[in-house]
């Protein structure tokens, strides 16, 4: 039997990591509702199972600058230090994508201030994908085309990647949980039934939750096909970039389906900015094809972007204990090119946990 796990708008996806009930089955297994989680919650509620929710003495946090010794024995040095990891793409002026670039041709600054490259790859890394396909009334003629460019994309993609599917449109459904199968994920697509309204804020800000809680990769992206405008969500807009944001979150791909008579109508110019706002947050990229024909193209063109990109790693000057949204900004420079464009996210917001610990030496 299909395992389909319904999550409300007002839900969150992580709720269901224990278990997928199938929305469509008459003895679908009970539900655990959260709300929304669309507020900063950087502190999470200790696990009851763990010996520290059961009461038992954890050992003290050492101040910054000590050097502490955990229950194996090791030391540590307790240090206020926070280390941020981008995905970055780069292109030239034609807006390919260049490849072969070393650390030194990379510059990264937090708010203005240079910080230093701890860590550098450029390699095809494994990578948890969540597809968000807008399930609403309007995408009923769109799912076929959308299907396709679904299935080859992830066709195009490492084999060692992983995908979960979620459809939304009033609610939020995950179709197929983590998997590598291209018939899993086929399977999953069949279950789609378009109807209702448009809750994209909450589907993404759920499915982030479920990314930053379940996946096994590191390196995390949405991908979202829609084609109208939010008009069911509980969460904003902004609550849903911060909560991403909160989250280290993932890179997300838009791919906005806004062709048509309507082009110009005032519902769809801005629900091109805003899929362009959710991209450029994230690091990203907003496509909006014109039509439907165009948009499994632009499914190789995504995967491509996710296989080639640099992954950075700096350790932030600015103490997370200090908070406070940080402004990134990246720069490569390369002899034999010109003015090369750099996209990766805009910035985040420190988690704010006790010092990190650092190996003592």
């Amino acid at each position: 039997m299909h395992l389909r796990s319904k999550l409300a708008a007002v839900l969150v996806l992580s709720a269901f990591s224990a278990g997928f009930g199938s929305a469509l089955a008459q003895n679908a297994p009970p539900r655990t509702p959260l709300p929304l989680n669309v507020d900063r919650d950087p502190v999470p509620s200790p696990d009851p199972d763990t010996p520290a929710a059961a009461g038992a003495v954890t050992p003290p946090v050492a101040a910054e600058g000590q050097v502490s010794k955990d229950a194996k024995g090791r030391f540590t040095l307790q240090a206020d230090a926070y280390e941020v990891r981008l995905n970055v793409s780069v292109l030239d002026a034609s807006g390919r994508m260049v490849n072969g670039l070393d650390k030194d041709a990379f510059h990264v600054y937090e708010d203005g201030v240079p910080q230093t490259i701890i860590g550098f790859r450029h390699e095809d890394l494994p990578v948890s994908i969540g597809l968000l396909i807008d399930s609403s009334g309007s995408m009923y003629d769109k799912r076929d085309a959308v299907d396709k460019a679904a299935l080859d994309l992830i066709r195009l993609s490492n084999p060692q990647d992983e995908e979960f599917l979620v459809d939304f449109s009033s609610e939020a459904f995950i179709d197929q949980d983590f998997t590598s199968s291209i018939d899993k994920l086929q399977q999953g697509l069949g279950y789609i039934k378009s109807s209702g309204g448009t809750a994209a804020y909450d589907a993404l800000v759920a499915s982030a939750d479920y990314l930053a809680k379940n996946a096994k990769n590191p390196k995390q992206v949405l991908i979202v096909v829609t084609d109208g405008e939010d008009n069911a969500s509980s969460a904003t807009l902004e609550q849903a970039i911060r909560r991403i944001q909160d989250l280290d979150g993932p890179v997300i791909y838009c791919i906005g389906l806004l062709f048509g008579e309507d082009t110009d109508r005032r519902e769809a110019r801005h629900a091109r900015s805003v899929l362009e706002q959710i991209s450029e947050q994230t690091g990203g990229v907003a496509y909006f094809p014109k039509s439907l024909k165009e948009v499994d193209g632009i499914a190789a063109e995504v995967a491509a972007d996710i296989r080639t990109q640099y992954t950075i790693a700096y350790r932030s000057t600015n103490p997370p204990s200090h908070g406070g949204y940080r402004q990134v900004h990246v720069e490569a420079k390369e002899k034999g090119f010109g003015k090369l464009d750099v996209r990766t996210r805009s910035g985040y917001y420190p988690r704010s946990t006790p010092a990190a610990a650092a190996p003592a030496q």
